[in-house]
């Protein structure tokens, strides 16, 4: 059996069996639970490395646990729903879910978001170790706050590397324009949003060949931006 532990929270029986025995076919450890009650007490218990979450609970709406939880863990939060609308991904991802898959969904799919999950637990336990993250030709030097593309330093100004930063330690997650904003200013005007599109593009132009067709920081329209693993 694979040691990743992953929890699946979800009240459908059939959902939640489909989902077991994914997992369980393709060697991952599991927990499930059907309410957030039993959920919190498998997290707190056996501290899972990804939690698979329905939002529609019977006793908690599913971002309400999420906000919980992140009062104490920043395990992995994949969020699969029958919500499809904008505003509810954007609750749940500022709530501090890490990706959002809506219902129905391929079984494909499920193991695909879990591999992209496991790869940036692994890189950010690596950078963890040795203070360093690199991902295509950018290297950033978290002990030294010094940032290099292909090897040159760049250029960046206090917000430009605290942004950069931030996308560095949360690679392959979509992080909110109120995300972005709250860690950066402490709040989210409309001011603020307008000069974190104005830092975003400085920074693109520093890191990205082609601004219009960028590599490492894409767009979520609506949404917010991602790092992408290259």
């Amino acid at each position: 059996m694979n040691k990743f532990v992953v929890l699946v929270i979800e009240d459908d029986k059939l959902v939640r069996n489909l989902m077991a025995t994914t997992l369980d076919l393709h060697g991952y450890s599991y927990l499930t639970a059907s309410n957030a009650s039993d959920a919190l007490l498998q997290i707190t218990s056996h501290r899972p490395d990804v939690i698979f979450l329905d939002l529609g609970l019977p006793d908690m709406d599913g971002v309400d646990l999420i906000r919980k939880v992140r009062t104490w863990s920043s395990t992995p939060i994949i969020v699969i729903s029958a919500r499809s609308e904008d505003t509810d991904k954007i609750d749940a991802l500022d709530a501090g879910a890490d990706d959002y898959l809506t219902k129905p969904f391929s079984v494909d799919e499920l193991l695909a978001r879990l591999r992209v999950t496991q790869r940036r637990l692994n890189a950010v336990q690596g950078d963890k170790a040795s203070h360093i993250f690199e991902n295509g030709e950018l290297m950033v030097d978290f002990a030294a706050g010094i940032a290099y593309m292909n090897g040159e330093e760049l250029s960046l100004t206090p917000i430009e590397y605290k942004l950069l930063c931030l996308f560095c330690k949360n690679v392959g997650k979509t992080l909110t324009h109120t995300y972005l904003t709250d860690a950066i200013w402490g709040n989210t005007l409309d001011s603020d949003l307008a000069s974190l599109r104005v830092f975003m593009a400085s920074l693109r132009k520093k890191i990205e060949k082609d601004t219009t067709h960028p590599r490492y920081i894409q767009t979520r329209i609506g949404v917010g931006y991602r790092m992408n693993r290259l």
